[in-house]
């Protein structure tokens, strides 16, 4: 198989029914940006992290495969393609480690300034690309339907990155920078 096609060069490309879309078209724009998070989130995986937030990540990177493909799909043909689906289950997974991580953080007082630690600052910046992707996705739903549980799971992921980020803060002995607002006169 060859990796290069030339059916792109006239800035298109396939969804995965076939239909040719623009390359900026939204629907690219999303999974595109879905992808951007993968390979970050596997940046975060290659770090000296605990290996339950390896397994986890690693679990959340299949997972994205899943939701690149069900927005590489149009809607009337997602049925007929078999294509997994993202659950209730999956959303659940995120918030009982998002609960776990939690009950052994400190309390948040103040908004956190992303930094401290190579790591964590990854871990921050896979957060604001899913929070990007998110926004994406919203926009594509305002056109085309996206499964409810597609959107909680990329909304309850960027809550999971934010509270990894903190464990790792924590894991890291990395200060955690609390903003404090400056003061006008």
């Amino acid at each position: 198989m060859k990796i290069y096609t030339k059916t792109g060069d006239k800035a298109t490309t396939a969804l995965f029914t076939g239909k040719r879309v623009p390359k900026h078209h939204i629907r690219i724009e999303s999974y595109g940006t879905v992808d951007e998070l993968n390979s970050f989130l596997g940046l975060l995986r290659d770090q000296e992290i605990d290996s339950d937030s390896k397994e986890i990540l690693a679990l959340i990177q299949n997972k994205l495969f899943t939701v690149g493909a069900i927005l590489a799909t149009e809607p009337k043909k997602e049925n007929r393609l078999k294509i997994p689906k993202i659950t209730l289950d999956d959303i659940q997974l995120l918030e009982e480690k998002i609960d776990q991580m939690n009950e052994k953080l400190p309390e948040m007082t103040h908004f956190i300034l992303p930094g401290g630690h190579t790591t964590v600052s990854y871990c921050h910046i896979a957060r604001t690309i899913c929070r990007r992707a998110e926004r994406m996705i919203s926009y594509l739903h305002e056109n085309e339907p996206i499964p409810d549980t597609l959107l909680a799971y990329v909304n309850r992921l960027s809550d999971y990155l934010f509270v990894l980020a903190r464990k790792l803060s924590k894991d890291l002995h990395a200060e955690e920078v609390k903003w404090i607002p400056e003061k006008l006169d």
